[in-house]
């Protein structure tokens, strides 16, 4: 069935989602605050910046107003990054009041906020009265923009606690090359979408190094032990991060040059510093910012993450790469199982 959906946020990810919605029959709003990269989008039908060489659904809509995007909306889309996200989600509250409207929401956001170490949905939470909305539903999986504009087969997550809502999203964005699954461990689903991206720097600086097979597998496993440890500490299904939005957001994530956090951490594993790598990304880095999140969450909570310690002194101390994999190397073994 037919439904107005509303996406606020026209990056790659934000703008390809819309555009897949739009392909699976439903009348869709992109909102974005650049009037140009809007402008292009609805006479061109392209989002250059973001995606380069494809073209978007000729029935897909932009719009700079967020106001005209959400009205009438029976589900919102928000892919901000999170930087942005309490922001776009108090306007979003303060319009969906203003409008008398109680939409679905869904965020495909990846990050934790700096110094509440918040989730997205949290965040959400707070900015949105629960008068003003149903469920909140996280969507989270191994899904490069890149390869679904393209249509390869993509599987990803809807994680909800509200189960039908959860289906619901499911049924909304399902069709030959993109299926949905459903989970009700949101907790799960969130951090392993964040902390994911601190590992894929890591993968990345390993790449950048001249290391091979043998040692990126070695810090994606060790890295998922680390994501679930943290994950479990704020009460996540363990199971959660061995699924699409656990250890198949990591595999797509930390291997694949489409990853800017990949591609970050590359650059840094070449000598390139980190003014320089971010400067020059064009886009955010989110694994950079969690990683500082995360590395204090455990600080606090007891939680051994080396790993995620080791990439965060080499981002916010500036120890030398080779240093801390030196470190990581020569501590006291222990049980894999610990």
């Amino acid at each position: 069935m037919k439904e107005k959906i509303a996406v606020l946020g026209a990056g790659s990810w934000g703008s390809i989602l819309a555009n897949l919605l739009a392909e699976n029959g439903h009348d869709v709003r992109l909102w974005s605050h650049n009037e140009e990269q809007v402008q292009i989008l609805n006479t061109r039908h392209e989002n250059p910046k973001y995606i380069a060489d494809f073209k978007f659904e000729n029935e897909l809509t932009a719009t700079t107003d967020m106001r005209a995007a959400v009205d009438g909306a029976q589900v919102i889309l928000i892919v901000i990054p999170t930087k942005g996200l309490r922001e776009v989600g108090g306007k979003l509250g303060q319009l969906l009041a203003d409008l008398g409207q109680q939409p679905l929401i869904v965020h495909a956001t990846k990050g934790l906020e700096q110094n509440t170490y918040k989730r997205p949905s949290e965040m959400l939470t707070e900015e949105i009265k629960s008068a003003n909305r149903q469920a909140i539903v996280v969507l989270s999986g191994p899904s490069h923009a890149e390869d679904v504009a393209r249509h390869d087969l993509t599987s990803v997550t809807a994680a909800s606690t509200n189960l039908l809502s959860a289906q619901h999203v499911q049924n909304l964005f399902s069709n030959d090359y993109f299926r949905v699954y459903t989970n009700d461990d949101v907790i799960g689903a969130e951090f392993g979408a964040a902390l994911k991206n601190i590992i894929a720097i890591g993968a990345g600086i390993i790449n950048g190094l001249g290391y091979h097979d043998n040692a990126k597998a070695a810090l994606i496993t060790r890295g998922l032990t680390e994501i679930r440890r943290l994950g479990v500490a704020f009460g996540a299904n363990p199971f959660t991060f061995i699924g699409l939005s656990g250890v198949g957001d990591l595999i797509v994530t930390a291997t694949s040059v489409n990853s800017r956090n990949w591609r970050a951490g590359n650059e840094l594993g070449q000598g390139k510093s980190l003014d320089d790598v971010m400067a020059n990304m064009g886009m955010v880095i989110e694994g950079v910012y969690t990683t500082k999140a995360a590395y204090e969450l455990s600080q606090q909570r007891n939680v051994k993450m080396p790993i995620t310690e080791s990439i965060y002194q080499v981002l916010y101390e500036h120890k030398d790469v080779k240093v801390a994999i030196e470190g990581l190397m020569q501590r006291e073994v222990t049980s894999e199982l610990e």
